[in-house]
């Protein structure tokens, strides 16, 4: 792990993102940007999920969230990718950045079980009332999640 990781940080592209005077700065701000329409779409969701803005339906708002959510994965994958490469033996090494992606994982699951499980279930087949607690517990977790992965964003930068 340690060479392949030694490699990443030695191909032209990482030097050159490093080399630039721009275009880490640049990067990072893609990726920020990205982050604000993924977890924004997410936290929308959620929060209706809560219970706030009972007069939006969830069908439509999922269908409108979850497109703008894909977006910001291409703004997010790509540039966290190019951002790794540049810094990946001292981040292969971090706690902190292996938490960060044990939480991408959890909140992928998250949203998995989710889409697959409750919503397909309650929304799709337009049972009528409150959505399951499962689908409260989704949310809460989906936000605490979200919150913990922008933590560990920003302790990585220091």
């Amino acid at each position: 792990m340690s060479q392949f990781l030694d490699w990443l940080e030695n191909t032209s592209w990482a030097d050159g993102i490093r080399q630039s005077i721009w275009l880490y700065p640049a990067l990072e701000i893609v990726h920020i940007t990205g982050i604000v329409v993924v977890v924004g779409a997410a936290f929308m969701f959620d929060l209706r999920l809560l219970g706030f803005s009972k007069s939006l339906q969830l069908s439509g708002l999922s269908r409108h969230l979850l497109r703008w959510s894909a977006r910001g994965l291409l703004l997010v994958i790509p540039s966290g990718m190019l951002l790794f490469i540049t810094n990946a033996k001292a981040l292969g090494a971090d706690p902190t950045f292996w938490l960060k992606m044990i939480l991408l994982v959890i909140a992928a699951l998250n949203v998995l079980v989710f889409h697959e499980l409750i919503f397909k279930q309650h929304v799709n087949r337009k049972i009528q009332g409150e959505l399951p607690f499962v689908a409260r517990i989704s949310a809460f977790v989906s936000i605490v999640v979200w919150i913990a992965i922008i933590a560990c964003g920003r302790l990585l930068a220091y």
